[in-house]
């Protein structure tokens, strides 16, 4: 190969990586697709507790001992938390500039279709930015399911500290048994038979 060949060459990988930093510097779309295939080689699989509670969530628990927290869903209706007891309750804090939120979104679709008519379970997708038309806007772009719903109320920082995504999943109790902050795969069957034994506790 000639000098002037590999020189060209070079150019041209240099190229496409410059192009590819760029991409995931200033496009959430394309870092959150990145980050999807990760996720489909094993990696960022969320952390199952082995028993009904953890450590963390005593200390949740314990923070927001008679604090009610409020949500607001598409047809401005608010829901207290408090009244979901009997339901295993999976909440997502989310935006929609967010890439690793972008990037999970679709293992919780798939998460929830598995459980959407299961009276037992509720969904909540909190939107962070509190901009409930962008967000359903986001979720029919990409034929998401997922139910969306805005803060009425402070969100504890033991709930949500300011990372996102967080994830959190309440028994039917009312109580914080499983926390996990930055993207995670949710559609593995190890989350799955996580929320069943929830549900048949």
């Amino acid at each position: 190969m000639s000098l002037r060949n590999k020189i060209s060459l070079s150019n041209f990988f240099t190229g496409i990586l410059v192009v590819f930093v760029l991409a995931m510097l200033f496009s959430p779309s394309f870092k959150g697709v990145v980050m999807q295939n990760l996720m489909k080689i094993g990696l960022f699989q969320p952390s199952i507790p082995d028993g009904p509670t953890v450590e963390v969530a005593a200390e949740i628990n314990t923070a927001t001992h008679n604090r009610e927290i409020l949500f607001k869903n598409m047809n401005d209706e608010v829901i207290e938390l408090s009244d979901q007891k009997g339901k295993v309750v999976f909440i997502n804090f989310w935006a929609t500039w967010c890439p690793p939120c972008i990037a999970e979104m679709p293992t919780i679709n798939k998460l929830y279709s598995s459980f959407r008519d299961n009276e037992n379970v509720m969904f909540m997708m909190v939107d962070v930015d509190n901009d409930p038309i962008k967000s359903q806007k986001f979720m029919d772009k990409r034929k998401f399911d997922l139910p969306v719903y805005t803060p009425a109320s402070p969100i504890p920082s033991s709930y949500m500290g300011g990372a996102i995504p967080t994830t959190l999943v309440l028994n039917k109790y009312g109580q914080v048994v499983f926390k996990h902050e930055g993207m995670g795969d949710f559609s593995n069957a190890e989350f799955k038979d996580f929320v069943n034994q929830l549900i048949e506790e």
